[in-house]
């Protein structure tokens, strides 16, 4: 009776203790909402002329995010303002993309959210004009149902996404919310541009790194010469970053003769595949049938049990002299990183890629989100 008793009472304490929690937060809700629109109202009657004529703006307490929209209909920024400043985010709201490319030089936005379509600067000049300014900021379009292919097109120019208007409340502050959270998954995944010779097998995170001892080919992958005399191959890190997800591997035959520069493996992502040329001239000696089952070996232990197959080489003494090692390949890494932002630039009218200052950081797997385009030109360029 006693027992009952007591889990009577533990239970009755839990019930209390969870309705406190969910009345406390709701009454915080509450507090931040009254707060916000309060806000608003402050910032609607302060003078910003000063920085741009059409210029309003609302700061709220810790801020989500700093956004500035850009559109040539007041309607729609009072509706984008109110909207977002109550879902916690501070709002500067301008009418010309000339205003807007004026803020981004003083001021600090995460986001730029553009109308398509303005008179006298459209959106996509507004896109190249921000992702030059500030490579940092991400840029949305807003646009209506007749302008979703331009909008499409403006991405390729830098912009992360796009959002329909007319739009509701929910919808814009769920739209909001899943670009914030690519925003802080992105800014997360950034590669430094430093290339490090390490000696441990754990590659490290957020930056390039080379094995000492390991050998790299033009194709990007590594050879580590092991004592039977047999040549290991794999992925190297700078092609693993740049591709993330590998979703399977195609191995080659074992006791097939190979030349140097011949395809040797096949990785895959999704539908699309990309070769990997053998490094040396030899007969496959072993393949590593395990790796297929534990992918995440090409990540985690790469140089120990990520390795894709290994090769009796033929002549090894003449080609492993066409090969980078130590100092050698970190400079030629910083060759390829120089590239490959070079590749992922923003292009510009003539399609040749936007000069290098547009170009914010490298993102560990970059090309999952990449069109099948980038992906064939990284496969041809680093690859082939």
């Amino acid at each position: 009776m006693v027992a009952i008793l007591v889990v009577s009472m533990i239970v009755a304490f839990i019930i209390i203790d969870i309705a406190v929690r969910v009345i406390t937060k709701k009454m915080e809700v509450a507090k931040a909402r009254k707060e916000r629109l309060a806000a608003l109202d402050i910032g609607l009657n302060l003078d910003f002329t000063h920085e741009a004529k059409s210029l309003r703006r609302v700061d709220v307490p810790n801020p989500l995010a700093r956004i500035l929209a850009v559109d040539d209909e007041p309607v729609i920024l009072d509706s984008f303002r109110k909207i977002l400043v109550v879902a916690g985010y501070a709002v500067d709201t301008v009418e010309s993309g000339r205003e807007a490319l004026g803020l981004v030089q003083k001021n600090k936005y995460d986001f730029v959210f553009t109308d398509l379509k303005m008179p006298e600067m459209d959106g996509l000049d507004v896109v190249k004009g921000v992702k030059h300014f500030s490579p940092e900021t991400d840029v949305v379009m807003i646009t209506g149902y007749a302008t979703i292919e331009s909008a499409v097109d403006a991405m390729k120019f830098g912009a992360m996404d796009y959002v329909q208007k007319p739009f509701t409340e929910d919808e814009l502050v769920e739209f909001t919310k899943k670009c914030l959270i690519r925003r802080h998954d992105r800014i997360q995944k950034q590669i430094t541009p430093t290339v490090r010779v390490i000696t441990t097998e754990r590659p490290h995170e957020h930056e390039f790194v080379l094995p000492g001892g390991v050998f790299i080919s033009n194709g990007h992958v590594w050879a580590n010469v092991t004592v039977p005399g047999l040549v290991r191959v794999g992925v190297d890190d700078f092609a693993r970053k740049m591709i993330g997800r590998i979703d399977a591997i195609q191995f080659p035959e074992k006791g097939r003769q190979v030349k140097q520069g011949e395809p040797l493996f096949y990785i895959k992502q999704g539908e699309r595949k990309a070769a990997f040329k053998s490094p040396i001239t030899g007969k496959i000696h072993l393949i590593n049938s395990e790796l297929a089952e534990n992918l995440t070996w090409l990540e985690k232990q790469p140089y120990e049990k990520g390795w894709i197959c290994s090769i009796k080489p033929d002549q090894l003494a003449s080609e492993i002299e066409q090969l980078r090692l130590g100092d050698k390949a970190a400079a030629w890494y910083q060759q390829e990183i120089k590239r490959m932002r070079e590749l992922l630039a923003p292009q510009n009218g003539n399609g040749h890629p936007s000069t290098i200052t547009e170009i914010a950081q490298l993102v560990e797997g970059q090309l999952e989100e990449m069109d099948e385009r980038t992906w064939s030109k990284f496969a041809e360029t680093f690859l082939g």
